[in-house]
C-alpha cells in the first residue's frame, strides 16, 4: 500500500493495491501496519461506522468534531466518485487554514486518515456516491460543527450548484475566520492531546 502525506499536518492518504480479474476485483482499503508506519501510531479504537450516500453535485461539510472529545477519521469511497477536501481547522497547527484535496473513487480505492480537529468535506461526482466513515467516537450532536465550505479566503474548488444542494447546517455555517473569532475552532494542542489518548492500551502492551 502506497502512502502519502497531505498539506494538512498529520492528515495521510493510502492507495492500496486493487487486484483485478474476470470475476471482479478485491481491495483492501484499510491495513493497520501501514498506517502504524505512516502516523506513528495504530488505528484507534473504533467507536462508530458509518456511510452516507450522495447524488452527483451534492456538497458536505466542512464538519469537525468539539475537542475534546475530537474525533479522528478514516474515509473511503467504495462506489462513486467523490472530490474530497481536508482542512486544517486546528488553530495553533503549523498548516492552520490550509486544505488539499484527493479523489476518491472505485478505481484506486483511496482512504483517507483524518486526525482529530481537521475538517472534512467532499463533493460528490457521480450519482449514488457512497461515503465509508471509521470513526474514533460515536456521533453526539451537540459536538458536532460546520464551517463554511463556500468560504472565499479558503476557495474550494467546488461545482457551480454547491450552494444549492447543500444542507442547511452547511448553509448557515460560519467562515473559517468568524468561527475562529467565536472560539468555535479546536485548539491545536488539544487536538494532539485528545488523538495521543486514543489508544492508550496499545501504550501499555508494548512497555
Amino acid at each position: 500500500m502506497q502512502t502519502r502525506s497531505l498539506k494538512v499536518a498529520g492528515a495521510v492518504e493510502f492507495t492500496p493495491p486493487v487486484f483485478r480479474d474476470p470475476r471482479g476485483l478485491f481491495v483492501s482499503p484499510f491495513q493497520e501496519s501501514t498506517l502504524a508506519a505512516a502516523t506513528g501510531h495504530e488505528l484507534f479504537p473504533v467507536a462508530q461506522m458509518s456511510f452516507s450516500s450522495s447524488r452527483e453535485g451534492v456538497v458536505r461539510g466542512i464538519h469537525y468534531t468539539t475537542v475534546p472529545p475530537g474525533t479522528a477519521k478514516y474515509v473511503y469511497c467504495p462506489r462513486g466518485r467523490a472530490l474530497d477536501f481536508v482542512v486544517d481547522l486546528r488553530v495553533g497547527s503549523p498548516t492552520f487554514g490550509q486544505w488539499d484535496s484527493v479523489l476518491l473513487d472505485t478505481e484506486d480505492f483511496r482512504a483517507l486518515y483524518l486526525p482529530v480537529g481537521v475538517g472534512h468535506a467532499f463533493t460528490a461526482l457521480s450519482d449514488d456516491t457512497v461515503m465509508a466513515y471509521t470513526l474514533s467516537t460515536e456521533y453526539v450532536a451537540e459536538n458536532e460543527l460546520a464551517v463554511s465550505v463556500l468560504d472565499p479566503e479558503l476557495r474550494l474548488p467546488l461545482p457551480e450548484t454547491a450552494a444549492s444542494l447543500l444542507s442547511e447546517r452547511d448553509r448557515t455555517a460560519p467562515t473559517l475566520a468568524r468561527a475562529q473569532a467565536r472560539g468555535l475552532l479546536p485548539d491545536y494542542r488539544r487536538c494532539l492531546a485528545a488523538e495521543a489518548a486514543l489508544a492508550p492500551a496499545l501504550d501499555r502492551e508494548d512497555s
